[in-house]
């Protein structure tokens, strides 16, 4: 797997290398947000992990950038998967066509599971509840500092439940 990691920061770049890591997969690091859509067609990532703030580009733009390119044809369909910065920040990801998020901070086994599904095929959610049916959506409930509930949600490709806990 090829995985587009956007961000300057050099913590999520450790982070999410360690964590996803191995002789299967490689990484482009992209440090400039207007330089994603120009790597995404030099080098057809499986994946592409999206921080919020990237140099003088939000990931929110960045994900709008590649959705307009695709359907203007320039660029074939990215699998993509936000980093958000704080809960607040989920209207942001909801509207983003982005199949995945995760709110900040960081660990190992959330940002694998959002790989495999988003990879797969599928989404991963976290903070918001499924309007699929099918989704089992608060398999893990996590009580932040502020006391919102966040519940995170997994769906495979089709549309199979994929256990979160």
């Amino acid at each position: 797997m090829h995985i587009l990691l956007a961000t300057d920061a050099d913590w999520i770049v450790d982070e999410v290398t360690a964590a996803l890591g191995g002789p299967e997969t490689s990484f482009t690091v992209c440090r400039e947000g207007r330089q994603v859509s120009r790597l995404v067609d030099e080098r057809s990532p499986d994946l592409v992990i999206v921080d919020m703030q990237i140099g003088s580009m939000g990931g929110m733009a960045v994900v709008k950038a590649l959705r307009l390119d695709e359907s203007a044809g320039v660029l074939p369909h990215a699998r993509v998967i936000m980093l958000l910065d704080r809960v607040a920040d989920l209207y942001l990801a909801q509207r983003s066509d982005a199949e995945g998020w995760l709110v900040k901070p960081l660990d190992a086994l959330r940002l694998r599971r959002a790989t495999n599904a988003v990879a797969a095929g599928g989404t991963f959610t976290e903070g918001v509840p499924s309007d699929d049916p099918a989704v089992d959506e608060t398999t893990d409930v996590v009580d932040d500092a502020e006391g919102v509930d966040e519940s995170e949600t997994a769906t495979a490709p089709e549309g199979d439940s994929v256990p979160t806990g």
